[in-house]
């Protein structure tokens, strides 16, 4: 593989959304990274309905359109899943071999996977041995081969290669850890609130430790805005960006306040759950990002709630350039594109092996391309 990111080697962030697609491609340099390209398109409505991409051609002419206005000539991308389709755990194996996980995945998996294993794509990762020496921490991941044969398709369809596909999950905590460079210590939660889907991350340090996705995100602002207004979906879309008239700017806000209590009370749960699963009892601060982080009034809410502070995390922070190069309608730090910039980070066999036990340090996701058969 060539050095400092050549185009042989570099990878184009692809993050299919279900309103949109962001892309990011950074070039390696001997300093640390800088960006190459950065764009977003909008999908038509209903191109991706409740994860399922029902239009096909709607994503494939995006593709285009976002790698055309960029003058981009790479095709060799890393994308992601995400939402109901996607399960992560942690595991323990009882095996202490590392070379023994491999023969003993699959059936341990189908005790955790709620899903025909014949349906999905499975991948792990080793964490270490357990205290006592007698077994191996290993985080499971599987995914939908339909989701993921889905995805895969229409980006081969777009003519680019999908090398890697990875888990939202994975992708926000590579873009934290690259840019924070967090403490051992330091607890914090990740939200990546898109327009269907919530990834709830908590990261202690470098580690990846818990993530949940929930249902719901910007879409759910914009149906309450257009329920109870009683306007179009269009109509409702600009209102929650803070451009509705001036005699119902506070019966908008009043809806936006309600969605994010209901949001905001979903995050609690997770939080109560991870409490009760793991020794760590407080978070230190929040990071939001994604397109509906930008929605009036909820970082606020969330501060307020939980006590800690929340701010939106920028993907660009340890990048040359911090973002010069980023598209119109992003917000200063760019944290839209969080999610691109973790999938840009990865390359072509980057996937690790075994990591120190308790450590994740380094961690790049690790669904690589499942070529078909």
């Amino acid at each position: 593989m060539a050095l400092f990111g050549s185009k042989a080697s570099r990878l184009v962030g692809l993050d299919v959304g279900s309103s949109s697609i962001k892309m990011v491609a950074l070039q390696q340099t001997r300093v640390g990274y800088q960006v190459a390209a950065a764009g977003i398109e909008q999908l038509p409505s209903g191109t991706i309905v409740e994860g399922v991409i029902a239009k096909p051609e709607g994503v494939v002419n995006s593709i285009n359109r976002i790698f055309e206005s960029q003058d981009l000539k790479d095709t060799q991308v890393a994308s992601s899943v995400s939402g109901h389709a996607v399960i992560v755990k942690k595991i323990v194996l009882p095996v202490s071999d590392p070379g023994e996980v491999g023969d003993s995945i699959q059936w341990e998996a189908e005790q955790y996977i709620p899903f025909d294993i014949a349906d999905v794509y499975l991948d792990y990762h080793l964490l270490g041995p357990t205290e006592d020496g007698t077994g191996t921490n290993v985080i499971l991941v599987a995914a939908k081969r339909e989701t993921i044969d889905s995805q895969s398709d229409v980006i081969a369809i777009s003519g680019k290669q999908p090398m890697i596909m990875d888990i939202d999950a994975f992708a926000l905590h590579n873009a934290y850890e690259m840019n924070y460079s967090p403490e051992p210590d330091t607890v914090v939660a990740l939200l990546n609130i898109g327009a269907s889907i919530m990834n709830v991350n908590i990261a202690a340090g470098d580690d990846f430790i818990f993530t949940r996705d929930i249902g719901m995100g910007g879409a759910y602002y914009t149906e309450y805005v257009q329920r109870d207004l009683g306007v179009s979906y269009e109509e409702a879309e600009q209102y929650k960006k803070g451009e509705a008239p001036e005699e119902l700017k506070l019966t908008v806000s009043s809806v936006l306040q309600s969605v994010s209590e209901i949001l905001a009370l979903e995050v609690q749960k997770t939080f109560d759950y991870f409490r009760t699963t793991s020794e760590f009892e407080e978070m230190q601060s929040i990071f939001i990002c994604g397109g509906a982080s930008r929605t009036e009034g909820l970082r606020e809410y969330l501060q307020e709630t939980f006590q800690v502070p929340v701010e939106f995390l920028n993907p660009f922070q340890a990048i040359q350039g911090n973002g010069a190069k980023l598209p119109a309608g992003v917000g200063e730090e760019g944290s839209e594109l969080t999610i691109a910039v973790g999938l840009a980070l990865r390359q072509v066999g980057d996937k690790p092996s075994v990591v120190s036990a308790g450590s994740q340090s380094g961690w790049k996701g690790f669904l690589h391309k499942l070529t078909k058969r």
